[in-house]
């Protein structure tokens, strides 16, 4: 079995593409943080002769003559986001705005040591920058467009240029199933619920208590909200309203999850109780510990409850603010709300319960709710706005964007799936994803492109589970060129 020691991922194939993986997870590029990464895309690009320019936001753009022979085929932009979810265990120490990735080779995977891995969409990056860099590889026209903060907001394609880019196809390099084509995607919307609360010192006769939630897989909200994985909010608060209810429990503090788009595999609470009671704590704490893992046995085997000693808080929250927090998140939908009825086994619509945070005077409560029906997404948002609103929350919502309509009839689809076939004696599968790619901004920017995404397996992206399958990205290599080569005519 290959093991990291073993394999250098500098030496796998095809080699152009993952030496460059390879110097991307050197440079640290979480969301809001991929100034430096992106700066090295550009130089990348000017130290080729290519014309490279990055925009206001921030997005890099690199230009490519066709080669001899290929003047007359539609121009194609090949896109990928340069940022990467920044997720690491508990007892990982890694700083991602300073650290390089620890990657290595784990037999047919490439992983990481205890963090994200950052192929979402890493891969997809150094693709492009191999075929930036080829001298063999044919294509017309070429662009390639990297876009920042794609995890956080999608910053970098909500602010690109109607005028930046001349090509006639875009071809997302961010999709996670090598064998399929994506023509279609879902839509998004943030909900951020916040609650002010007033200021208590903690009574006397009361003890401060650590609640650890940890050890939960989490992943992607979008992609992985089918598999019906625990979200540590959710059991957090779960625990909390048990707690209320029987010891007269009161919460000092919370945190749970930090990414929008990352279900939360973790959750911390400071909560204060009588001394008389540490063991009653003990007694349901290991109840309730019994029953998720039951539960989750098949999702979640692996996860911990646990108490820890704190430092007696400064406050602690309001009862009336904290029994409406409490119901507010308990009773907050969560996970999958609705099916597909025209796509058998794709998501319509979802929501991720993925932030609460407290601090010196507010609790906020941050959810990414998805649907490929627009209205099905606001119907969403309203039914959470009518809970937290009753619940004296104020509530907010931004970053909407909408879904990628599926076109059946794209040009550069039959090309994909005729290469395909050539390559690999079959056609790919066609299908809509229950994420935000790109895509769905771009077709309000550009409404005339034909766009389409594939990319090599991974799995468990935005948890430190992320791996990506080798064989698929030399797959995916060779179908990327072969497409580039077949591209439809002007």
């Amino acid at each position: 079995m290959q093991t990291k020691k073993q394999v250098s991922i500098e030496t796998l194939q095809p080699n152009e593409v993952w030496k460059h993986f390879y110097a991307l997870t050197q440079i640290p590029r979480p969301s809001k943080k991929e100034q430096k990464a992106a700066e090295y895309l550009l130089q990348f690009g000017k130290q080729l002769g290519l014309k490279s320019v990055m925009d206001e936001i921030g997005n890099v753009i690199i230009s490519k003559p066709a080669t001899a022979g290929m003047e007359k085929c539609k121009g194609i932009i090949l896109q990928a986001h340069i940022d990467m979810v920044p997720q690491k265990n508990q007892d990982k120490e890694h700083d991602f705005e300073k650290d390089p990735i620890e990657a290595y080779v784990d037999g047919e995977w490439v992983t990481a040591n205890g963090t994200t891995l950052g192929a979402d969409n890493g891969i997809g990056v150094a693709a492009a920058m191999a075929v930036l860099e080829s001298k063999t590889v044919e294509h017309g026209p070429l662009e390639v467009l990297i876009t920042i903060d794609e995890e956080t907001g999608m910053t970098g394609a909500n602010n690109l240029s109607s005028e930046a880019l001349k090509g006639d196809i875009l071809i997302n390099l961010d999709s996670e199933d090598e064998g399929e084509l994506y023509i279609g995607c879902a839509g998004g919307l943030d909900g951020t619920f916040t609650f002010e609360y007033k200021k208590e010192e903690m009574p006397e006769n009361f003890i401060p208590v650590q609640l650890n939630i940890a050890g939960f897989n989490g992943g992607h909200s979008g992609i992985d909200i089918i598999l019906g994985r625990a979200n540590a909010n959710k059991l957090m608060f779960r625990l909390l309203k048990m707690l209320a209810n029987k010891i007269d429990a009161r919460l000092a503090s919370i945190e749970g999850g930090n990414m929008r788009n990352a279900i939360p595999r973790e959750a911390v609470a400071v909560i204060a109780i009588e001394k008389s009671k540490e063991q009653e704590l003990k007694k349901i704490v290991d109840q309730f510990s019994e029953i998720i893992k039951a539960e989750y046995s098949i999702t979640d085997p692996d996860f911990e409850v646990s108490i820890a000693k704190a430092e007696k808080p400064k406050e602690i929250i309001d009862k009336t603010t904290q029994t409406a927090l409490i119901d507010a998140v308990y009773g907050c939908p969560n996970g999958v709300i609705r099916m597909s009825d025209s796509m058998p086994g794709l998501v319509e619509t979802s929501t991720n319960l993925a932030i609460v945070k407290s601090d010196s005077d507010k609790i906020q409560v941050k959810c990414l709710m998805r649907s490929s029906v627009d209205t099905a997404k606001i119907d969403l948002s309203e039914a959470m706005e009518s809970i937290f609103r009753q619940a004296g929350a104020k509530t907010k919502f931004s970053g909407g964007y909408s879904g990628w309509k599926p076109n059946v009839q794209s040009p550069i689809l039959v090309v994909m799936q005729e290469t395909y076939k050539k390559l690999y004696g079959k056609i790919p599968e066609v299908k809509a994803i229950h994420a935000g790619l790109e895509c769905g901004i771009f077709g309000g920017i550009y409404p005339k492109w034909d766009m389409i995404s594939f990319g090599p397996t991974i799995r468990h992206p935005h948890s430190p589970s992320e791996k990506v399958n080798i064989e698929s990205v030399d797959k995916f290599w060779k179908f990327l060129i072969a497409t580039l080569k077949n591209a439809p005519k002007k």
